[in-house]
């Protein structure tokens, strides 16, 4: 099926079963510990052995030798592979670094080896064994001393210019001139890249932890050299990815290499301080922001500039997406610069380009408001467009972005907010609001699946989709279910399997919606072919309570499956829409802290996020994807960081005992509102996603309320009492 007009009505706008608050049917698999993830396949994988990954001790350099002699007559040993003895390998299509080391060393912790034991402390005590004598060679590991070096890639995005921004703000009457920075951010999922991979003659089975299955299989197809139909990837339950497992990583590759060495299934979990050095982070930004304004607060220029850092071969954070569609102005410019670093690999972490692009665009805001002496809501309606601002004749699909900024600043109670910083108290706790805008642009993937009417009138679909924990199970059982007039029981879901269709995957708030429509076509394909089997006229048949219905007759889909089961897959391709129309998702974010007066400790006490993101269509599960997202950007803004040891040129603090992220008990009380829209531009479930909008603005209006609460602007995340403490208003 080809989706190239806007949608007009179908049986998902029954919303019966599609838009309803069902608990995740995977749940109770989750909360008892039956479901099984990727290290716990014992009946599909049984006498796995165990490998442990040896991860390079240089961040940039050559490996001269290797001895594994004592490793191998450890007790327990099985084999050990190490560049030497691996056979040719070659590199995906999605990894900066090559995923085994050797000779050459292109980042701290890049794996060169792994041991294979009959236990896992034998194949630990083992590795301590390997003994791996490097040259070291000088590396580049600071993105600020890197700036001047650095180069705006050549790409079609990289830089944007409309009309004269130099000229208009230096014509401005008021302007701001700010930079701020973002640190290197870990994906610290609770479930490590875990694998068990296990051979039958020249094919490969793998049990893994990964968000994207077809890449998965395509990029260690093409890292082993062998054919992609000799792969197949399994991950029905995935413990966390925030975009660290959408690309294949070492663990699978060397779990793959183990158990071909060891002539048995081998399950490798990459140890956390691993994790987060030999796997993807965020990359740091330094982004300068410059916005001229009229006296009345018509934005006549903005300029928004980011730097960040990769591997020779990376991409660079994309942080002024943003800036290019949220606000009105006719002059405008962004540019994306890109320094070569020897850091582990920056890649795609929940919403990558945005998260840490609002942070800075939306203190920035925030400081122009103050300049204007404007309420930073107001400023911010007084700039909405509803055109693309760099495309004037290209409109949004759905714009309700100032319905979100008024239904949000009124829920909050935004007009008690005093204007003047420092001045509401409360004993030793100076409190404040802050606010700042979300945005994320929506995506959508070719998807395909295949659904089956068994005999006994149930359903079962099966895609490779892919649940990280944000409900696919429950929402793809919903679309089957409102497709076929049936309830979700009788729904039977198969995912994470590439042996089943290609799906959009788990990545880029592109899942949900994109996932279901590919469902949605094959189930309208099942309908047709239902229909015609029960002699009814597919064009006018509708499916309501177990049963086919047209002409005045009614079929149970028990009796037409009875000769057995009726099976029919499709895939949902899309046109140019998105071209035609700026598709985005759009909401606002309102936050109270409470900052201790003597200590500057910061307090989350309430937070609301207003979301218009199409159709919801789970209100139960999208909530729980927002607070989530919510929580995690109060960790971006008050606690996570990677410390750079920038002469060694590794991560610090590389565990989750240093590296601190935010938890729901951290913050007392959460609110989050859908607005009511659908767009049919977007699919046949005329939805959008919502797992990152959650996410977009939030560090700002943490930044934005603690400023409120003590006059202290911090614009150096995370924003850290240290920052904070000589510059706190006085005690008395």
């Amino acid at each position: 099926m080809k989706f190239t007009k806007p949608e007009t009505t179908n049986p998902i706008d029954q919303m019966k079963v599609v838009g309803k608050p069902l608990d995740r049917i995977d749940g109770p698999l989750k909360t008892t510990g039956s479901a099984p993830y990727a290290y716990e396949q014992h009946a599909a994988a049984p006498n796995a052995a165990y490998g442990y990954v040896i991860g390079a001790a240089i961040a940039k350099g050559r490996i001269v030798s290797i001895d594994t002699a004592a490793a191998r007559r450890a007790p327990g040993v099985i084999a050990v592979v190490t560049h030497e003895n691996a056979g040719k390998l070659g590199k995906g299509n999605f990894n900066t670094a090559h995923l085994l080391a050797g000779p050459e060393v292109q980042h701290y912790h890049q794996a060169v080896g792994i041991v294979v034991a009959e236990t896992f402390e034998q194949a630990r005590a083992a590795a301590s064994l390997v003994k791996v004598e490097y040259a070291k060679a000088n590396g580049s590991y600071d993105l600020a001393a890197a700036m001047n070096a650095a180069v705006t890639p050549k790409t079609g995005d990289a830089e944007s210019k409309v009309g004269d921004f130099d000229g208009a703000f230096a014509g401005a009457p008021v302007k701001l001139d700010a930079t701020y920075t973002t640190p290197d951010q870990s994906h610290a999922m609770m479930e490590p890249h875990a694998s068990i991979a296990s051979w039958d003659g020249d094919k490969v089975t793998v049990w893994t932890s990964n968000q994207m299955i077809d890449w998965g299989k395509q990029d260690l197809a093409k890292t082993l050299g062998v054919p992609a139909g000799n792969v197949r990837l399994i991950s029905p339950y995935i413990g966390g990815g925030f975009g660290g497992k959408l690309f294949l990583r070492a663990e699978a590759v060397l779990a793959a290499l183990g158990a071909r060495a060891a002539k048995r299934p081998v399950k490798v979990a990459l140890q956390r301080a691993l994790m987060i050095n030999n796997t993807t982070h965020r990359p740091a930004t330094i982004q300068r922001i410059r916005i001229g304004a009229t006296r009345e607060g018509r934005i006549s220029a903005i300029a928004h500039e980011s730097w960040s850092g990769d591997l020779p071969g990376g991409q660079p954070e994309t942080a002024v997406q943003q800036t290019r569609l949220l606000y009105a102005g006719g002059n405008r410019l962004t540019r994306l610069q890109l320094a070569t670093l020897d850091l582990p690999e920056g890649n795609a972490m929940r919403a990558p380009g945005e998260a840490p692009g609002m942070m800075a665009l939306e203190v920035a805001m925030d400081e122009m408001a103050e300049k204007l002496k404007m309420d930073p809501v107001t400023f911010r309606i007084v700039n909405d467009t509803t055109v693309d601002p760099e495309k004037a004749g290209r409109k949004f699909s759905q714009r309700r972005y100032v319905q979100c900024l008024r239904q949000g600043a009124e829920r909050f109670g935004w007009s008690k907010r005093k204007a003047q910083p420092g001045q509401v108290r409360e004993g030793q706790w100076l409190v404040g609001m802050g606010m700042a805008s979300a945005f994320r642009n929506n995506m959508n993937m070719k998807s395909a699946a295949r659904v089956r009417l068994e005999s006994d009138g149930k359903v079962t679909v099966e895609t490779d989709m892919t649940d990280i924990g944000t409900g696919s199970y429950t929402i793809i059982a919903q679309t089957a279910a409102e497709m076929l007039g049936l309830p979700v029981e009788r729904v039977n879901v198969r995912l994470g399997d590439s042996d089943y269709p290609v799906s959009a995957g788990s990545g880029g708030q592109w899942g949900a919606n994109s996932s279901t429509a590919g469902v949605y076509a094959a189930c309208v394909k099942l309908r047709e072919q239902i229909a015609q089997k029960a002699g009814l006229d597919a064009a006018k048949a509708e499916f309501i309570d177990g049963a086919v219905r047209a002409g005045g007759r009614a079929v149970p889909l028990t009796e037409v499956a009875r000769g057995g089961a009726i099976v029919a897959e499709d895939t949902m391709e899309y046109g140019d829409l998105e071209k035609q129309m700026q598709q985005s998702t759009f909401g606002a974010h309102f936050v109270e802290v409470a900052v201790d007066v003597a200590t500057a400790e910061v307090r989350v006490r309430r937070m609301l996020s207003v979301c218009a993101a199409g159709r919801i269509l789970n209100p139960k599960s999208a909530r729980s994807q927002v607070i989530g997202a919510m929580t995690m950007g109060v960790g971006g803004a008050l606690m996570e960081h990677l410390a750079v040891d920038k002469r060694l040129g590794f991560f610090v603090n590389h565990d989750l005992a240093s590296y601190e992220v935010a938890v729901h008990a951290d913050i007392p009380h959460q609110e989050v509102i859908f607005i009511d829209e659908t767009d049919p531009t977007t699919s046949p479930m005329k939805a959008k996603g919502v797992g990152e909008l959650g996410l977009c603005g939030v560090g700002a209006a943490v930044a934005n309320a603690i400023y409120n609460a003590t006059g202290v602007r911090v614009r150096d995340y995370p924003v850290t009492l240290d920052k904070m403490l000589q510059k706190m208003p006085s005690l008395a």
